[in-house]
């Protein structure tokens, strides 16, 4: 990632605005150890208390580390029921990066917190909806296919 993804400007500016980056080599312990890294590059997004709440291993091209790393931030919000902070990321990640491996997950994550702030499962249905349409083949519509019945 140090030749293709982090010489992108866009990529550092995004890293700079909106992350505390930390970069440590893999084998360095204790941190190897207590969070399970295992391969190069892992790119594991954490809280203000050190809590792991997505995890990246391998390369990611530029067009999809940014896509991720909001969808870091989308669950470190929806993991701490902040659900209005957690959809403003899902749906940046939606505009601007629908082609991306981290919408699907975010589409399906849109719906859950949408249904946790109203307690009206209509936004779960919406969400197996707009996967199945846009995502047919992805994982998130197979985990959303119960929805399709409410």
């Amino acid at each position: 990632m140090d030749t293709v993804t982090y010489p992108e400007e866009r990529v550092g500016t995004f890293i700079q605005e909106t992350m505390v980056p930390l970069r440590i080599k893999f084998d360095t312990q204790p941190f190897s150890t207590n969070f399970n890294i295992k391969w190069t590059p892992t790119l594991i997004a954490l809280d203000a208390e050190g809590k792991e709440h997505h995890r990246v291993v391998g390369f990611l091209p530029p067009e999809e580390l940014i896509p991720s790393l909001l969808l870091a931030i989308a669950k470190c919000s929806f993991d701490q029921e902040q659900f209005s902070s957690a959809l403003s990321a899902m749906e940046r990640i939606l505009a601007e990066y629908p082609k991306s491996d981290s919408a699907p997950e975010a589409l399906f994550l849109r719906g859950v917190a949408r249904y946790k702030t109203t307690h009206n499962p209509t936004p779960l249905k919406e969400a197996y909806e707009q996967l199945h349409t846009q995502y047919p083949t992805s994982e998130w519509t197979k985990r959303a296919y119960p929805y399709r019945l409410l």
